[in-house]
């Protein structure tokens, strides 16, 4: 079976990735420094463990394993995290993606799909964003991922690297079969943060800001169902080896949330009460993001099924009923 090296696999993302694609007839070997990623999660094809600035490391495993593609997960992420200590961002996800591609063509691994996202964007209120919408950042987590897609444009010019860049926002729920789900420590992601509200492992769920220009006060995002995101991800990449084109492509529904509407909604999935305060807003926070994915479906034939509120915090709250990873 044709091997995909899968950076950030023992992540959230990354290992429901491996999953989808070892159901699609491809053999993941996940690249993982377990920062934040957990080798319990690795469960779909071969461990490699090593960080994506070590040149070396990747060079030896590159040889090993022969990918013929690679699907690029690894990245912090934290847009709070991102305001305070931009520097960390920049040296991570940049340097640490330059390093990894270097590695690619070097081994001629040239087909190349990498998980962006909308912050790329910034803040563009009323619209739903496509992917000729003006790039304009708001922080290192954003601008940080848009100069690695600005090193995949470069790196297809010198040395023919075709890639398939994915952007998208909120990612939430869990594979619906249990096998994997959503583990952060310390958890930030506001439906996993809620659930935990709920279950009485937290106080409350923080709502950061309650003064945006919504009709309820808190700032309105997309969400994607992780099983949904991962099918794209796929998609993607039996796009690149059908020989197509690179191409960038917006993951969304195109409907965004506001956060009192999860809340609503976790409320009513759940049968219980939501406990939570209100504080100040987070710099780096736009008011509304949300985006379509237009282009997906009629080039990739991609639909985001399980997208709804219900379906994504069902499968979350079953996932987290079912117990985290531990280290």
């Amino acid at each position: 079976m044709t091997t995909v090296l899968v950076t950030g696999g023992a992540g959230y993302i990354g290992s429901h990735a491996c999953k989808a694609l070892v159901a699609a007839g491809f053999t993941p070997v996940t690249y993982d420094n377990l920062s934040t990623g957990w080798k319990q999660a690795v469960k779909f094809g071969p461990f490699e463990q090593g960080d994506l600035a070590d040149r070396a490391r990747l060079d030896a495993v590159f040889e090993r394993w022969q990918p013929a593609a690679v699907m690029h997960f690894a990245a912090l992420s934290q847009v709070g995290e991102a305001m305070a200590k931009p520097g960390l961002y920049w040296r991570n996800n940049v340097c640490g993606s330059l390093t990894l591609v270097e590695a690619a063509c070097a081994a001629g691994c040239l087909d190349f799909v990498f998980s962006s996202t909308c912050a790329t964007y910034g803040e563009h209120d009323t619209v739903v964003l496509d992917e000729d919408t003006p790039q304009e950042p708001l922080n290192a987590y954003g601008a940080s991922k848009r100069a690695v897609e600005n090193i995949l444009h470069d790196f297809e010019a010198a040395f023919g690297l075709r890639h398939v860049i994915f952007r998208y926002f909120n990612v939430a729920g869990a594979d619906p079969d249990g096998e994997v789900g959503e583990c952060h420590r310390p958890e930030t992601h506001l439906i996993p943060v809620m659930l935990e509200a709920i279950d009485g492992q937290r106080d409350a769920l923080t709502i950061h800001g309650t003064d945006y220009d919504t009709p309820d006060g808190t700032c309105i995002r997309d969400y994607v169902h992780v099983w949904d995101l991962v099918e794209a991800h796929v998609l993607g990449l039996r796009w690149l080896r059908e020989g197509q084109p690179s191409r960038v492509f917006n993951l969304g529904t195109g409907t965004g949330f506001s956060v009192r509407e999860v809340i609503d909604a976790s409320r009513a999935v759940t049968n219980r009460a939501v406990p939570f305060t209100e504080g100040a807003r987070r710099p780096g926070d736009a008011t509304k993001l949300v985006s379509g994915s237009t282009r997906a479906g009629q080039e990739l034939g991609w639909r985001p099924r399980r997208s709804t509120l219900p379906d994504m915090i069902a499968d979350a709250w079953r996932w987290h009923k079912h117990g985290p990873y531990d280290r």
